[in-house]
């Protein structure tokens, strides 16, 4: 009993020495994150998705039922301009690629309808986006994103290709809203960032023309808008 209250006496006259040894550790220098406008790089991974909205005729006996049943994983690159007006907000510029492939299944009764169709996008992106920046815990720094982006599909394609049984195609361009967080890292020699985002396209992205002789892939659709997860690691 006795050695269990030293034991707690101890552990409470250790508590100040814990709290001040944390408020005295050393801040990483911070001068790249403190100047108006800086610049970095990033590299990440995605996820690309549809929000599918079936037709009305997809719920009848013998139509097609549509949906993405897969998340494949994609890349991003990307080049960071960084405007620090104000102490807890910053704006970005990260213009960049990316690159991902969608599966859309279509099922007939409940079973798989032929082949699934394999969409493949080459992003040019073009994100602005407002960061607001919490406080600085010792080398760490909390914050959240948003803003807008507008992407445009290089993959996309004008025509059907006869020789690839794709029967979908994809407008090529979106603009999408963003929403995201993450925390800043202050190391030795510069800043890295982890963040996680979320983006939805404004537009439906279906090409509503169908190919030759398989008009049932596009029937089945009413609308399909874009939807991309990014995790993507800063270096500035």
């Amino acid at each position: 009993m006795r050695s269990g209250r030293s034991a707690a006496v101890a552990l409470v006259l250790l508590i100040p020495f814990t709290l001040a040894a944390q408020r005295q550790k050393v801040k990483n220098d911070s001068w790249y994150d403190e100047k108006p406008l800086h610049f970095g790089f990033s590299v990440g991974f995605n996820t690309m998705d549809f929000k599918i909205i079936p037709s009305s005729s997809a719920y009848m006996a013998d139509s097609l039922f549509p949906e993405v049943t897969t998340l494949l994983p994609g890349i991003n690159i990307q080049i960071v301009t960084d405007y620090h007006p104000v102490p807890s907000l910053d704006i970005r510029f990260l213009p960049g690629v990316s690159f991902g492939q969608r599966n859309v299944v279509f099922y007939r009764n409940g079973e798989v309808y032929n082949d699934q169709q394999k969409l493949e996008s080459s992003f040019l992106e073009f994100p602005l986006l407002l960061k607001y920046k919490g406080v600085r815990l010792n080398n760490v720094r909390p914050y959240v994103i948003t803003g807008l982006n507008f992407r445009h599909d290089l993959a996309g394609k004008k025509e059907y290709d006869d020789d690839n049984p794709v029967y979908l195609r994809l407008r090529r361009s979106d603009l999408y809203y963003e929403v995201g967080a993450g925390f800043d890292l202050y190391l030795t020699y510069f800043k890295l960032t982890v963040e996680a985002r979320m983006a939805n396209g404004l537009r439906d992205v279906l090409v509503h023309d169908p190919a030759p002789g398989y008009p049932q892939y596009v029937n089945a659709i009413e609308r399909m808008k874009s939807q991309v997860w990014v995790l993507a690691f800063y270096f500035e």
